[in-house]
């Protein structure tokens, strides 16, 4: 709103009006709004879920091996996270921008999905909402992310081409935007691969239509997987949204360059129209995510919850489909992978072991992050481990700050794919 406020003053020559046509001023009032907002929002909705009976009531000693009680504390903290990141975004963003609109209805979408589900553990059954009902949450706004993006006129990019120029390779962009399929793929030097070219060109005519449909597929899948993944992820104090606040750092980076023709001839890869609003949001996420942390790092003073794991998933999974990155979320969404393969892993030794009359694990306990905070003996005697690592136990501190680690190396990396070819 304030975006539109001062464009219309420019018009009367205000001295300082001009300034909100820049991506990085605004950027940066929002990341610098989001962090005050989280802070001072944060301890407000805290005391106001401790009065009202808003607390954790499932953790106990069996979930924390070090004999810290975790009943108690309130959850629901996502609530923080959005309303830190949508209040920058509606002052400083053009809320005219599609990528805009989609970011913050994938926000409020599955926030409403993860709130549901944290109201229902408090209120009605410790199980909350069923899984089905949340993995249909999450395929329908895949579904409508997908769509729009195809069916949306103003969804387009400028392909980059490489052209040889007085003896010299030079990258250029092709002069008319086109709705497109295409993606990039890291670590390549041609880097661009077209669905519908390369999986549909026998189809004919009718090929366009094939990639457009497997494109939105595929957006289901990536917004359910790194969903999910993100709220497997959310099980220690700071875990989570440490490893997000780096994991949109690094995508801020990779929309802002994408959303810039000199900068996208430099790196060589699509131009895309209007995507510079992206950066705006992840500014105003990274700082909602930071100022959580505030409240959140060990030992919490509030719980994220499903309302803030759900929604930073699919904010990460859709912000990377915008840009055509999507092939770099296993680099860069790599913790949350480990966490999702660890549990689908230990679920079918578990199966397999079941079927033979045996108590068999590969992990001494999934998601991945807990294997590393289990005490000697506090695994049963009758179950085999088929990874027993480490031996000891890593205070959870230590294993938040190796985690973050981590996905700083990952982040690093994923960047660096512009330049590695």
């Amino acid at each position: 709103m304030l975006y539109y406020l001062f464009r219309f003053l420019e018009q009367w020559d205000i001295p300082g009006s001009g300034m909100w046509s820049y991506i990085s001023f605004r950027s940066l009032l929002a990341l610098i709004l989001s962090l005050v907002i989280s802070i001072w929002f944060g301890e407000i909705f805290i005391k106001w879920m401790r009065r009202h009976g808003g607390l954790e009531s499932q953790r106990d000693r069996t979930v924390d091996p070090y004999g810290v009680e975790k009943r108690g504390v309130p959850t629901m903290g996502g609530v923080i996270i959005i309303v830190a990141t949508i209040v920058p975004c509606l002052l400083f963003g053009r809320l005219r921008n599609i990528y805009m609109l989609l970011m913050i209805v994938t926000t409020l979408w599955l926030g409403l999905i993860g709130f549901a589900d944290d109201y229902i553990k408090m209120k009605v059954t410790k199980d909350g909402l069923r899984p089905i009902y949340k993995l249909i949450g999450q395929a329908g706004l895949g579904l409508i992310v997908g769509l729009t993006l195809w069916l949306s006129p103003d969804v387009v990019i400028r392909e980059n081409v490489s052209v040889q120029r007085q003896g010299q390779e030079m990258v250029i962009h092709k002069s008319a935007p086109v709705k497109s399929t295409t993606t990039t793929i890291p670590f390549l030097k041609d880097n661009n691969l077209n669905y519908t070219d390369a999986f549909f060109s026998w189809l004919g005519e009718h090929r366009s239509a094939a990639g457009w449909i497997f494109f939105v597929i595929l957006t289901t899948f990536v917004v359910m997987a790194v969903s999910n993944g993100s709220n497997l992820n959310d099980g220690m104090d700071g875990m989570c949204a440490g490893n997000s606040a780096i994991i949109c750092v690094a995508l801020g980076i990779l929309a802002y360059v994408s959303s810039h023709i000199g900068y996208a001839s430099y790196f060589n890869i699509m131009y895309i129209p209007q995507s510079e609003e992206l950066v705006i949001f992840l500014c105003a996420f990274a700082g909602a995510l930071i100022g959580f942390l505030w409240y959140n790092a060990y030992p919490a003073q509030i719980f994220m919850g499903d309302t803030g794991s759900l929604a930073i998933g699919g904010i990460i999974a859709v912000t990377a489909i915008i840009i055509h990155k999507e092939l770099l979320i296993p680099l860069l969404c790599f913790i949350f992978f480990m966490e999702s393969l660890s549990v689908m892993l230990q679920v079918q030794v578990a199966k397999y072991g079941n079927r033979r009359g045996r108590k068999l694990r590969i992990f001494k306990r999934a998601p991945i992050h807990d294997a590393f905070r289990i005490k000697p003996g506090q695994i049963g005697s009758d179950v085999k481990i088929l990874l027993n690592w480490p031996r000891g136990c890593w205070l959870e501190s230590k294993i938040t700050t190796r985690f973050w680690i981590i996905t700083v190396l990952l982040a690093a990396l994923a960047i660096v794919t512009l330049k590695i070819r």
